[in-house]
């Protein structure tokens, strides 16, 4: 008996393929719009140091901090940040919706979400790669896999996943070229800096959330069992792990300084603001001790226009060159994040920033 192939239900060339709506098919003006609304509310301090960049650079960065934050809260059940609302059962399915959004908006496609919308757009304009979302995506993806860092290396890859490489993108976002590698590997050092800060800062609220960021290793060392680093009685030892988080980031915070040189003079004055702003929640968790979790350290409206005083002065003299660089560069972090296994000796890496070539010259 012949078998009889299935029609279609409408004749092929009335098929289509959805046509390529770079940003949804919204007017960029009103994705801009959003975005900056977003941001007014997400980050006042990111708010603040971004109204120095040129109205472009301004606008995308907006862009792709609205992508960020919605990221953020789909992840995490929040609304522009606030008490987690996590749900383990439906975690994985919330990441895999972002990356499935995430990649339709860089293809060209409608999401019907504006910040994944404000994304597409925001690639098409500045060259945001689907590997460097996917990178940021990564992130969430270990936070679902209930994923704890056992190592310090550890701790390190899971700060590029979610700072990192957002401060690559960020490069991009102001015109830093793909091949401009020691300024990318300096941006990626800004964002380890504010995760690290950030991680120190929130102890408490990742704790409530069933959450640690300090790796198993240094727990060991301080004998704190699992669970149990925020019990008053360890308190004095959490203090000291902190402070070895926040002094990390102060070095990677000096290393990205030199980075922010190469940038031109509104967007580095604005860089130097949001690493001044940033840099001061890590000082004041550490200088506040055994009661830096009492409240949530922030920086006030003047404390944020003196930091930005203070950029200016360091945009028109220079930064001071770091002591040393961080042992944590972006090369051997993308090794890492490649291979998702251990970190091979700096010597042996295929892919190295300048840091590392300075170290072997």
């Amino acid at each position: 008996m012949k078998r009889i192939k299935p029609r279609p239900l409408v004749a092929s060339h009335f098929v289509r393929a959805t046509p390529k709506q770079i940003g949804g098919g919204r007017p960029r003006h009103a994705l801009v719009r959003r975005a900056r609304e977003s941001i007014a509310v997400g980050s006042k301090s990111f708010a603040v140091a971004s109204l120095l960049f040129d109205k472009v650079t301004r606008e995308r960065a907006h862009l792709l901090y609205a992508w960020c934050r919605r990221c953020d809260d789909i992840a995490d059940g929040q609304d522009h940040g606030g008490e987690l609302k996590l749900d383990e059962a439906t975690a994985k399915d919330r990441v895999e919706a972002i990356r499935i959004l995430t990649h339709r908006a860089l293809d060209g496609q409608p999401t019907a979400d504006i910040a994944f919308d404000a994304l597409g757009l925001v690639a098409a304009e500045t060259g945001i790669t689907r590997e460097m979302c996917d990178d940021v995506i990564t992130g969430f993806q270990l936070d679902a896999d209930g994923w704890r860092p056992r190592t310090e290396g550890d701790l390190m890859r899971y700060c590029y996943h979610v700072a990192g490489a957002v401060g690559v993108m960020m490069a991009r976002v102001m015109g830093v070229p793909e091949d401009a590698h020691e300024v990318l590997d300096r941006a990626c050092d800004l964002g380890l800096a504010f995760q690290l800060n950030n991680i120190a800062r929130d102890v408490w609220e990742d704790d409530a959330a069933g959450r640690c960021y300090i790796p198993e290793e240094w727990l060991v060392e301080m004998d704190i069992p699992p669970g149990q680093h925020m019990k008053p009685q360890y308190r004095e030892q959490l203090v000291a792990l902190t402070k070895r988080m926040t002094d990390m980031a102060t070095q990677h915070d000096a290393a990205a300084r030199i980075g922010a040189g190469q940038l031109r003079f509104r967007q580095r004055w604005a860089i130097l603001s949001a690493a001044n702003i940033y840099g001061a929640i890590g000082k004041e968790v550490a200088e506040q001790g055994e009661h830096a979790w009492d409240h949530r350290v922030h920086t006030g409206a003047l404390q944020k226009l003196g930091h930005v005083l203070s950029a200016l002065g360091e945009t028109v003299r220079g930064s001071y060159p770091p002591e040393a660089m961080p042992e944590w560069t972006r090369g051997k972090l993308l090794v890492q994040a490649r291979m998702d296994g251990p970190i091979p000796d700096a010597a042996h890496l295929p892919i190295r920033d300048e840091s590392v070539r300075r170290k072997e010259d």
